[in-house]
């Protein structure tokens, strides 16, 4: 069976997990906090911090920025529950907006049309690795008649005056837009590094903050630091110096430190990354592009445009002219070809929490259609290209045994 994306646990991940180890340091401490700095210089932000997860940098931002009941955040009809719920979260409203029917990411002139006196942030995702119109959803959050919408109720919704952006970047570490890397193109960044990510920490995720005047990053970071620790003033590195025992708790904060062990992943990982995984990972987009150019029905996916490059996260190969019901029957037909394959993602209008809520699918045509014919082909560094003709020859003899060509 040819697996959907196992982690690449080599040598030399293995070692520097055991100097960690071995190190007697194995929470938070100097790997994550240089695991911190490598990721912002990187990115090109101005500062992050590493956390437990991207669930976790979710909401602890839209925390920070005071999101609460009453309030809106426009999201993607189109991703993964973690984006809609740390809204839920927080007590506010998750509003979802219609996709693009070319790349997967949100509708820019959906966001426009979504923005009420309520809305405090908008979360934009990067889907498959492919980066939104950042600059657009920048623009438009700064127009005068958007500005005058926004009620700020915090200190720090007055000091930013306008609606924060949050970039869902799970997806979507060292894609590229007009030259820059994602990370340093909005307000704030989170950054997944979950076991099926392009750069994994087992568990994990990032915040990179490109906060503009009058904000110290520094202080905010400084301030998160405190306030993904229980709001103690103190981490167990600090409390280490001699006759720094005593300790304060500023706030009631949360649990979602990344730790030493999982930072050590990330740092060969990230050494790597550039030179050789996204090359990798880039081979195998144009080895499926290459063969499936030559079919009429196959539709895939855009990862290169203009300004924009994918960090070749998810390849979302879909079908033209099928059904719900004839995509389910392909991907049955591949996983008898003993070959792995998924779906990104079931949108979330369509899952029982949220249909429960009142959403409705119906409203979402776009990201129906696209959802319908959607499926995504393995991707992982150890893909061989035996294997990848094995998965290539799967698809298209399940489309062909499916449709009856």
């Amino acid at each position: 069976m040819i697996p959907f994306s196992p982690p690449r646990i080599d040598k030399k991940i293995i070692d520097e997990v055991v100097a960690a180890l071995k190190s007697g340091w194995i929470t938070t401490g100097p790997r994550t906090m240089k695991f911190e700095k490598e990721i912002t210089k990187y990115c090109g932000c101005k500062k992050t911090i590493a956390l437990s997860s991207a669930t976790a940098g979710l909401e602890i931002m839209l925390r920070w920025f005071g999101v609460k009941e009453g309030d809106e955040v426009v999201v993607p009809a189109y991703t993964y529950c973690a984006t809609a719920n740390v809204v839920i979260h927080c007590g506010a409203k998750p509003v979802f907006v219609d996709i693009n029917r070319d790349d997967f990411n949100i509708s820019i002139e959906a966001i426009s049309q979504a923005i009420t006196e309520r809305t405090k942030v908008i979360m934009p995702v990067d889907l498959g690795g492919f980066p939104v119109d950042m600059d657009e959803i920048n623009e438009l959050v700064n127009k005068k008649e958007i500005k005058r919408l926004f009620h700020a109720h915090t200190d720090i919704q007055r000091m930013l005056g306008r609606i924060l952006v949050i970039l869902d970047a799970a997806h979507s570490l060292g894609a590229v837009y007009k030259g820059k890397k994602v990370g340093s193109t909005t307000d704030i960044t989170v950054f997944s590094f979950h076991a099926v990510k392009n750069l994994t920490t087992a568990e994990g995720g990032a915040v990179s903050m490109c906060l503009p005047e009058p904000f110290d990053n520094n202080a905010v970071y400084d301030y998160l630091n405190v306030y993904t620790l229980h709001g103690q003033d103190k981490d167990a590195l600090a409390k280490t110096k001699k006759g720094s025992w005593r300790y304060d708790v500023t706030e009631a904060g949360y649990k979602a430190n990344m730790t030493d062990i999982l930072s050590a992943i990330g740092l060969v990982e990230l050494k790597r990354y550039d030179n050789d995984t996204l090359i990798k990972r880039k081979e195998i987009f144009d080895t499926y592009n290459e063969v499936f150019k030559k079919y009429s029905w196959a539709q895939t996916p855009v990862y290169e445009s203009g300004f924009k490059k994918t960090s070749y996260h998810v390849y979302m190969l879909r079908i033209r002219n099928i059904t719900e019901m004839q995509r389910d029957e392909i991907i049955q037909r591949i996983f008898d070809k003993d070959v792995a394959v998924n779906v990104h993602f079931q949108p979330l209008p369509m899952l029982s929490f949220y249909k429960r809520i009142g959403y409705n699918m119906a409203d979402f045509p776009v990201a129906f259609d696209n959802y319908s014919r959607e499926i995504t082909l393995p991707v992982f560094y150890d893909l061989t290209k035996e294997q990848m003709k094995t998965v290539t020859e799967a698809v298209i003899n399940s489309v062909n045994e499916t449709l009856g060509l």
